[in-house]
């Protein structure tokens, strides 16, 4: 199995299974399909949640991603129901919500993509804000911190569906590859009167 799943900080986990004991916080979750589920609910496949910062690059021109939380998938026998994610607070990691939607299914087809492949990866999620935009991040160093981790050159990146116009889902780029066309993507467009 070539990706190396980070583990998510203990109190993280502790937080999402303590929000799924809770019968208060499934029934006001928005989501249905977790209100409805039958049997135990599993939190698995621990995920980082970086968001990308085009403007703030790192040496080499990269962006630089900023760690936000963590994501589980909340499984019910063999459905992912909804995930569930944690924020970090100046108390430490705390549940933050359930979400589900086209990101869940998508994920679990990413992963299954990048685990395919013959090269180790660390997976990571990786948003782009202001595409709305989220990719599975394959991360080629495989020992380090996911808090910490960093964009490189020979990482790829899976689009989740749906990618915004022009970008196809699931398809792997090479993240020096994609970045050119994101950060032309993110620039402002140019003032009236000027030419660029």
């Amino acid at each position: 199995m070539p990706l190396q799943v980070a583990p998510a900080p203990a109190p993280a986990l502790r937080s999402v299974l303590a929000a799924l004991s809770s019968p208060t916080a499934v029934r006001e979750a928005r989501t249905p399909s977790l209100r409805n589920a039958t049997g135990p609910l599993v939190a698995e496949h621990p995920l980082p949640l970086h968001v990308l910062d085009p403007v703030i690059t790192e040496p080499g021109g990269l962006p630089r991603a900023r760690l936000t939380g963590w994501r589980f998938h909340i499984r019910t026998g063999e459905k992912v129901a909804a995930a569930g994610e944690t924020v970090d607070t100046p108390d430490g990691w705390a549940f933050s919500h359930f979400c589900e939607g086209p990101y869940l299914a998508s994920t679990e087809r990413a992963l299954r993509q990048a685990d395919a492949l013959t090269t180790p990866y660390q997976p990571h999620l990786l948003s782009v804000p202001g595409l709305y935009m989220l990719t599975l991040w394959l991360h080629a160093d495989v020992a380090s911190d996911a808090g910490t981790a960093q964009p490189a050159p020979s990482d790829l990146l899976i689009p989740l569906a749906p990618a915004p116009p022009g970008i196809a889902a699931h398809r792997m780029h090479r993240l020096s590859d994609l970045v050119p066309v994101l950060t032309l993507r993110l620039a402002p467009p140019p003032l009236l009167g000027t030419t660029a």
